[in-house]
């Protein structure tokens, strides 16, 4: 695997990289990142990953500064699973001069949901795998389903833009108890680890129930936010909505559904969804 960690230096290695596939990481990777390597050598000549905390999608008071950077165990995993290239910058690099130019998700896109309790957040993801998608010139790129709304931002985004980009999913990789693997896992106590697949439990009991045909969405939300604060859970939402733009569901129609939520379990907070 070759690092590079300059924009120059990758585009001079990219020239005759055949069809290029992209996995934009933060590093601190785990399992679902390294399946989505793998499932990338499946569609394209070369693949390209990258490691970049991005300031620009952290608000004041998160957990940028603590993020964990693990860039030489990144690196192993990475070569395991088969990267050709990293691309792992410095913010100088990628930023040499403060981000003016951002790219704006619309309201409707950008301020539910995880948008509503960090707002910007869209706006700094949407701008920084844009930029990515410059330097990198890639013709297919994986992202995780556990960003549910992170995938549906970025797939409307390549859409409207016309970008040459086929934007591909990975499905959420969890462990044995359910638990969809994140990198703030690592934030949890075991006692906190112990209770934290009850997300994954509200979730599932919810989604089969609307699966049975009970269509009283709010009353279903209701009893799983009850169920997790009753654990000492700390919920932000927890909500029915549309696979295709995560509005709320029509009261007429079958449209595919998705539920999503996030919740802090101590200090940290646990995103996660189930398609239905």
């Amino acid at each position: 695997m070759q690092v590079h960690e300059t924009i120059a230096g990758l585009r001079a290695a990219l020239q005759a990289a055949g069809r290029i596939v992209f996995v934009p990481t933060m590093g601190n990777l785990h399992a679902g990142h390294t399946t989505l390597m793998r499932q990338a050598r499946g569609h394209g000549d070369t693949v390209v990953s990258s490691i970049f905390v991005n300031r620009l999608q952290f608000r004041p008071g998160e957990d940028f500064d603590k993020y964990p950077r693990t860039f030489a165990a990144d690196c192993e995993k990475l070569v395991a699973a088969g990267v050709d290239h990293l691309f792992a910058p410095s913010e100088e690099e990628l930023y040499p001069e403060p981000q003016r130019y951002v790219v704006e998700p619309p309201v409707e896109h950008a301020n539910i949901l995880e948008g509503e309790f960090r707002p910007g957040h869209f706006r700094g993801v949407a701008t920084v795998v844009m930029k990515l998608f410059a330097v990198v010139q890639p013709q297919a790129a994986l992202f995780g389903k556990k960003d549910y709304q992170q995938f549906m931002v970025l797939s409307a985004m390549v859409r409207e833009f016309a970008l040459p980009i086929e934007v591909i999913p990975g499905e959420t990789v969890r462990a044995e108890d359910g638990l969809a693997l994140s990198s703030r896992n690592g934030y949890l106590s075991a006692a906190e680890r112990a209770e934290a697949p009850r997300l994954h439990r509200c979730l599932s009991r919810l989604a089969e129930a609307v699966r049975a045909g009970n269509r009283d969405f709010a009353a279903l939300e209701a009893a799983a936010f009850a169920e997790l604060r009753a654990r000492g859970w700390a919920p932000d939402y927890i909500s029915v909505r549309k696979r295709i733009d995560l509005q709320s569901p029509p009261v007429d129609g079958n449209p595919p559904l998705v539920v999503l939520a996030a919740a802090r379990l101590g200090s940290t907070r646990l995103i996660d969804n189930l398609e239905i």
